[in-house]
């Protein structure tokens, strides 16, 4: 018979051992991401899992979260491309949802949010499936044949980058350096930005498990990218370029780079991470050579209400995305933090 626990510190081991051992886990569903989240946001963490014979069938990494704009919701991770419920079995994947459920009568939450990258098979629960896409695709044994695995404009733009003298570096110490580049390229795009806490959190917790590339011109980082690593996979994670370097090309010059060294590493595949359809990024994805993979993120509406629409495709926050590219960008690294935790 099933039996659903809270995680306590003693269990951590084996869930990880469990996420590791599924064909579907991810980095957010282990313990570390649970790690970060506590240490930046004032999230409070609901994680569970589904036991028999004292073995572990399935996890649930889950927070409640409760913000003005987010409203009072358990979601399955913040600030996550994946996550949900990881079951062996439907019997399993059943178990959870029913002890996320009761979570959710505890702390009056209006819906359960799930950042699936497979479909859950619950009948209870909805799907979106027409909102956020992710890209992944195999990495090229060399950095010739990265480049020539690139679209032609794509290619063409990273050949402009080195021919302008753009170089790559993998750096650890270099917070401050990419946080300021990160946060005009958000700017840019109407945004707030993360606390610069949050990649310092993900530095310190992921160990070797993360990186930081800077790309230079002239001796100045003009674009950077924060990525994490697990099961043979790069994932650019947090990216960006200063807005009034893009005649370099750096977006380009900076994802061939850094396919070409993880690929010398011995990883096997790039994760270009989730974009909303009908985006720029999402454009640009497809410019590289991606093709856009729907990810299922599932729902299920405690009071029966229609599904949560907020994010920033929604015309409601258009006027705000205006007004945050035209603010100071001093003004939005004091106010970036502060918002985005609204935006899980």
């Amino acid at each position: 018979m099933i039996s659903l626990k809270s995680l306590q510190p003693q269990d951590e081991a084996r869930w990880d051992q469990f996420v590791d051992a599924h064909e579907h886990g991810t980095l957010f569903h282990r313990i570390v991401w649970k790690k970060i989240i506590e240490k930046t946001f004032d999230y409070r963490p609901c994680y569970l899992f589904a036991e028999e014979n004292e073995r572990i069938r399935g996890v649930l990494p889950l927070f409640h979260v409760r913000t003005l704009f987010a409203g009072n919701a358990l979601m399955s991770s913040p600030f996550t491309v994946y996550g949900g419920i990881l079951g062996n079995d439907e019997n399993a994947e059943q178990a959870l949802l029913e002890g996320c459920k009761m979570y959710a009568r505890q702390y009056r939450a209006s819906y359960i949010e799930l950042h699936q990258r497979f479909r859950c098979h619950s009948a209870d629960l909805q799907t979106r499936d027409a909102l956020y896409c992710t890209f992944v695709k195999p990495i090229p044994p060399s950095p010739e044949a990265c480049l020539s695995a690139l679209p032609k404009e794509a290619r063409r733009m990273t050949r402009k980058g080195q021919k302008l003298g753009l170089t790559g570096r993998l750096v650890k110490d270099s917070v401050n350096e990419f946080y300021e580049i990160y946060a005009a390229s958000v700017r840019q795009l109407g945004t707030p930005v993360f606390p610069r806490q949050l990649f310092e959190n993900c530095l310190q917790e992921l160990k070797d498990d993360a990186d930081l590339l800077l790309i230079y011109h002239d001796r100045q980082p003009v674009a950077g990218v924060l990525s994490f690593y697990y099961r043979q996979t790069v994932f650019p994670y947090y990216g960006g370029s200063l807005p009034d370097k893009n005649d370099l090309a750096p977006n380009n010059f900076m994802y061939w780079t850094l396919m070409h060294q993880a690929g010398s590493r011995g990883y096997k595949c790039f994760d270009f991470g989730r974009s909303k359809r009908g985006t720029g990024v999402f454009d640009f994805k497809r410019h590289m050579g991606f093709e856009p993979i729907p990810l299922p993120y599932q729902y299920y509406q405690m009071n029966g209400a229609p599904l949560p629409d907020n994010n920033p495709s929604n015309p409601k926050f258009s006027l705000a995305i205006n007004m945050w590219r035209h603010m100071p960008l001093g003004l939005t690294k004091v106010l970036g933090p502060r918002v985005i935790k609204a935006f899980p």
